[in-house]
């Protein structure tokens, strides 16, 4: 983009060039020569050769130049008399350091004369800048505008007005115009307040007049233009507007106007326009609907949208061959997209005054008309083949628009007489499934669940109309269903179905044919919601005649010598099979989808129907297990065989979505004593059991260990434990000598076996649980399951043979994760279930305490141990009793010395810091157990924070621990602040006259000292967690009102905070932290404004000593009421972190 130097040019030398810069300003004649010399500087500084320590010297001198005063008049010599795109940019950037940064101290005298040169030499010379320079200039005097516009710089806008008037200059003065709705509407955060306030206050009286001026400039290029259009002969579908027009459209007028042919514009024309077009998408993304936007803009604005659509002359373009002619082509296609992005601003705004809604309806009309346009049929195109030559990028924003008329208006629209939604469904309906794209597909159906969601919440809120609704939509939601059905089937979508990629995974772990399924399963179960009857109806048979296909391979299952071998080999029968079994998987998961549907109110109502895709789904499973179509040889193993396995996992998966409704029955069943019921969950379990095997695929075994885990949990069937299959399971798990399966699929089973022992059965009283007999059972489950681990135990009485340390190793992982995993999953259930469990687990949690001493220096192992620890903590504290909780903390106490825990953090990575993290997290557990049990233990647990662990992580920028230390300090204060704060009776009664008598004083400096320094790190979670943390203790404790935090520490907070705020260091948390400086100062206002204020004046950098006391004068002294709303963000609004640089706020210039 910018020139290079030549081969021939020798770089200028640095000293000739430096002393060139830095004494340019001594004398009066040398500005001739610091141009010449930063030009070579300049080009020196780009070249290929130059190193990067020379660059760095280049760059330090060029900052040192930027800072002299007065270098902004060499910087307007250099811009006004050099070609180098290099220089002019730097002196731009010179200028814009001044104007942003400096600009309080600039004498009034400079200021008058930058802002008198920077217009002229735009003036002069905005043709022959290259584009950036240009737009840079703008910009600078923009913000020149944004500081002084309107007490020292009153013509500002004026000037822009003219600007656009004139015909020379009107592409200027639109390129002025954004850049001003850029920077003064949305200004950054450095101004404050009032003087944004009072910008966008003075831009909003400027809007009727500049609507009005970029009105003028669109209608007058489409009026040019369109008389000189030619006029295409009639087509014949020309007059084939319909009905459908006609009610898009309040009047045949309408219409006519709209079918007026675009005219062919002029390169100039189509660049102004596309300016014009900007201009007003930025001002309509800030200024309120109002009737400064008149009907004649609207429809000039439509006018430039059907730009977009307009296949004829994109196809003149690329027919006529030129590059020129293509870009032209381009370039319109570009004003439909700015024009439909002007649309979507004035879309996107929810608060429509009254006045307005009307202009509302006559957008959506002329929208639709242009919606009708791009979706039909005709001889020439199909719908998707118009589509598909529009630009992508007006799709889009078509896209955007259908999205925001569903979202924010359809519910302002609906009750319009005048506008059929109805027939907009047909067209959303044509334009959803002829999409070119799958993202634009995608797109289509998040605006139909949108739709489908609106509707849902309709009829719930008019419950009595529920009818009357539904009868108007019901044509268009079964079509809606029937066609996104045919989309997931290969059967009739099988070229588009092939192209989603199946392997690769997307930011949220799905690959791209699971998130078009998913989509898509997304609105097969909201029209379920609104029409069950109509939904089941059309998805059953579906997914029959693909079940009769899979349940009709046995007869093609033949026995070879190495086998069993499905007797299919034709190329095409191969094909068809692989289609029917890839849609037989999706329409699987489809009707597991719609398994919420069949229960609660409607589980009487719709039983007939859940039973029937139940019962097909038991039958399914079995048949899979039974003939084990998982190890059949087929004639193309690399698809078929995968497609196999997918089906009898989709159909465990799917049976097992319908477990809610399975225990819904138990119920029923168990006022009925049904057989049938008894019957479907056996052969459940004959289904499921072949499948617990080591030699089963990993995602079938998964899906039978999950719907095991179902069963066991939410069914709960009394008797699940007396069916032999699940006895087949106890078995095999419990067998020493069977194989192992993978650690996933063990952890499942077993969770699912202990639960089957340690639930309450529904429906049961309590004598009628059998816990004596589970008891006995589940401690067998548990003692066979650690057999190995117990072996472990130091000083056993029988001598042991010496295990390797990787076996070791293994032995441990294999049990903790499984009991870690049964506590885990009971620890929200009753009592009795807790104590049984307790009872199993103790020989084991006192084997791992016993080892926990020998591991120490293995992080891995350590780590799993206390995850384990942790679980226990969390849910059955209460039934390990008080002596042995004492004993676990004073022995892990003991362990974690202050060289174990620096071995662990500094020397043995990521695993070593998560162990020292769930020491914290037990900790945190021991802290916040309410009543004295665990009071003797908090010394030696603040003791361990702040002199242990606290010295080794706090000046480690690693965020690792500080998280967990810092929760475990909130959480010890929270918890126990009368450790800290002895409140008497008296002094609660007398709050503010008797201070709270404090204790253990050192500790709780040392905790708040190490809450301050977390304020001084660059970890913005961790400064966002902290602030939290103080927050939450002043409202719950009143921390900042107490007498050591008000006199010791309250200003020393406020100052960092400030700080903070000042060097915009942690700028996303601007509201926390000025809240937080709120409630500071506000418990002592007038220490704050006497004493604190000028002394961080004092202290801030950067700032003269008139500045500061400027500033001083303007903080106010008024303390807002804490009920007011707003007040609390007050006081750091008007903080000297918003003032810094704010000439507005200092005084005359």
């Amino acid at each position: 983009m910018w020139d290079r130097p030549g081969p021939g040019l020798e770089p200028v030398s640095p000293t000739l060039a430096g002393g060139f810069l830095t004494t340019a300003l001594l004398t009066e004649a040398s500005e001739e020569a610091s141009l010449r010399a930063l030009e070579s500087l300049m080009t020196e500084f780009f070249h290929d050769c130059t190193t990067n320590e020379r660059k760095r010297e280049i760059e330090e001198l060029l900052n040192n130049f930027a800072q002299q005063i007065g270098a902004w008049r060499f910087c307007l010599y250099f811009l006004s008399s050099t070609r180098n795109d290099y220089v002019m940019m730097y002196s731009l950037t010179v200028f814009e350091n001044l104007i942003n940064k400096m600009w309080l101290g600039v004498p009034s005298q400079d200021k008058m004369e930058i802002r008198s040169c920077l217009p002229k030499l735009l003036l002069a010379h905005h043709k022959t800048l290259p584009y950036f320079i240009r737009n840079k200039l703008c910009k600078v005097i923009v913000d020149i505008g944004r500081q002084d516009w309107p007490m020292f710089y009153h013509d500002f806008f004026t000037n822009i007005l003219q600007l656009i008037q004139s015909p020379v200059t009107t592409p200027l003065g639109l390129i002025m115009l954004k850049t001003t709705s850029e920077e003064l509407a949305c200004p950054r955060e450095d101004l404050s307040v009032a003087r944004k306030e009072e910008l966008r206050k003075l831009l909003l009286e400027q809007v009727q007049t500049v609507l009005g001026l970029l009105t003028g400039i669109l209608e007058t290029v489409w009026d040019k233009h369109s008389v000189t259009a030619a006029t295409p002969p009639p087509s014949p579908t020309s007059g084939e507007s319909g009905d459908l027009l006609s009610n898009l459209l309040q009047s045949p007028s309408s219409a006519k106007l709209l079918n007026q042919p675009i005219p062919i514009l002029d390169v100039e024309s189509e660049y102004i326009c596309s300016l014009a077009l900007e201009c007003l998408a930025h001002l309509f993304s800030w200024i309120p609907l109002s009737a400064s936007i008149t009907p004649s803009l609207l429809t000039t604005i439509f006018h430039f949208a059907r730009f977009g659509c307009d296949i004829r002359a994109r196809k003149m373009a690329s027919v006529n061959g030129s590059s020129q002619n293509c870009v032209l082509g381009q370039e319109r296609g570009r004003l439909g997209v700015l024009a439909m992005s002007c649309i979507n601003e004035l879309m996107s705004k929810n608060c429509v005054p009254m006045e307005f809604e009307e202009y509302l309806l006559r957008m959506f009309q002329q929208t639709f008309y242009l919606l009708q346009k791009i979706t039909k049929d005709n001889n020439a195109h199909t719908v998707k083949s118009r589509l598909e030559e529009l630009d992508e990028s007006y799709i889009e924003k078509f896209t955007d628009f259908l999205r925001l008329f569903v979202s924010v208006h359809l519910r302002r629209i609906e009750s319009y007489s005048q506008f059929p939604v109805v027939e907009f469904l047909t067209l959303l309906f044509k334009y959803t499934f002829h999409q070119p794209t799958h993202e634009g597909y995608f797109s289509c159906l998040d605006i139909w669940t949108l739709f489908l969601d609106y509707l849902t919440s309709k009829i719930k809120s008019r419950l009595g109309d529920k009818e009357a609704v539904l009868n108007r939509y019901e044509d268009a939601l079964v079509l809606l269903l029937t066609e996104v059905l045919n989309r997931i089937q290969f059967r009739y979508n099988q070229a588009q179905l092939e192209e989603l990629d199946d392997e690769t995974l997307d930011d949220d772990q799905q690959t791209e044919w699971q998130r078009y399924l998913r989509q898509s399963l997304e609105v097969v179960a909201k029209v379920m919601e609104l029409l069950p009857t109509h939904a089941f109806s059309t998805l059953f048979p579906v997914l029959q005649d693909n079940l009769e296909v899979y349940l009709g391979l046995q007869q093609f299952i033949v026995t070879s010598a190495s086998g069993h071998r499905l007797n299919i080999t034709a190329e095409n029968d191969c094909r068809r099979l692989h289609c029917s079994l890839r849609d037989l998987s999706s329409l699987l998961q489809a009707v597991g989808r719609l398994a919420e549907y069949f229960i609660g109110d409607v589980f009487v109502v719709r039983f007939s129907d859940a039973l029937t895709v139940v019962e097909r789904l038991v039958k399914v499973t079995l048949y899979g297990s039974q003939i084990k179509l998982y190890n059949i040889e087929t004639a193309v193993p690399s698809v078929l065989k995968p497609d196999l396995i997918d089906v009898h996992a989709q159909s465990l998966a799917a049976l097992q979505a319908y477990s809610h409704w399975l225990a819904q029955y138990c119920s029923e069943a168990h006022r009925q004593n049904t057989q049938q019921f008894v019957t479907l969950i056996s052969t459940t379990m004959d289904a499921v059991t072949p499948l617990i095997s080591t030699k089963v695929q990993d995602k079938l075994l998964l899906s039978a260990c999950h719907l095991l885990v179902s069963l066991a949990t939410t069914v709960r069937p009394v008797f699940l434990i007396s069916i032999p299959a699940v006895q087949k399971v106890f078995n095999r798990i419990t067998d020493a000598s069977a194989q192992r399966l993978v650690d996933k699929a063990q952890v499942l089973v077993c969770r699912a076996l202990s639960n089957i022992l340690l639930l309450p059965w529904p429906n049961l009283p309590e004598n009628e649980q059998q816990w004596p007999v589970r008891s006995i059972n589940h401690a067998s489950l548990i003692s066979a399951l650690s057999r190995d681990y117990h072996n472990l135990k130091p000083n056993a009485v029988a001598p042991q043979r010496k295990m390797p340390l990787d076996d070791t190793k293994v032995i441990i992982h294999q049990t903790l994760s499984v009991l870690e995993d049964i506590v885990e999953n009971i620890s929200g259930e009753s009592t009795k279930s807790r104590q049984i469990c307790y009872q199993s687990l103790q020989e084991s949690v006192q084997v791992s305490l016993a080892l926990f001493p020998a591991f120490i220096h293995q992080s891995d192992v350590t780590d799993e141990m206390l995850s384990f620890f942790l679980t226990l903590f969390r849910g059955l504290r209460v039934q390990m009793g008080v002596p042995f909780t004492e004993q676990i903390i004073q022995t892990f106490l003991n362990m974690f010395t202050r060289e174990q825990l620096a071995e662990s953090i500094l020397h043995e990575g990521s695993t070593g810091c998560r162990v020292v993290e769930k020491f914290l997290k037990i900790l945190q557990v021991v802290v916040q157990e309410p009543g004295q049990v665990f009071k003797p233990f908090l010394p030696s647990i603040i003791s361990l924070c702040m002199e242990q662990v606290y010295p080794i992580i706090a000046e480690r920028p690693s965020p690792d621990v500080k998280a967990e230390l810092f929760e475990l300090l909130f959480r010890t204060l929270h918890h126990n602040w009368r450790y800290f704060f002895k409140s008497t009776v008296l002094a609660s009664v007398q709050r503010g006259i008797a201070e709270e008598q404090m204790e253990n004083e050192p500790q709780f400096s040392a905790i708040m000292q190490a809450f301050g320094q977390s304020f001084l790190q660059p970890d913005i979670h961790l400064f966002k967690q902290n602030l939290f943390y103080l927050e939450t203790l002043n409202t719950k404790q009143k921390l900042y009102h107490k007498k050591i935090f008000r006199t010791t520490m309250l200003f020393q907070f406020v100052n960092v905070l400030l700080q903070v705020l000042v060097h915009k260091s942690h700028d996303l948390l601007q509201e926390e932290i000025g809240i937080a400086i709120y409630n500071m100062a506000s418990v002592d206002f007038d220490g704050f404004f006497a004493a604190f204020l000028p002394e961080f004046l004092t202290s801030c950098d950067g700032v003269d000593a008139n500045q500061k006391n400027v500033l001083g004068r303007n903080f106010k002294m008024d303390r807002p009421c804490a009920r007011c709303p707003g007040a609390r963000a007050s006081l750091p609004l008007r903080s000297p972190a918003g003032k810094m640089g704010n000439s507005a706020l200092c005084g005359p210039d």
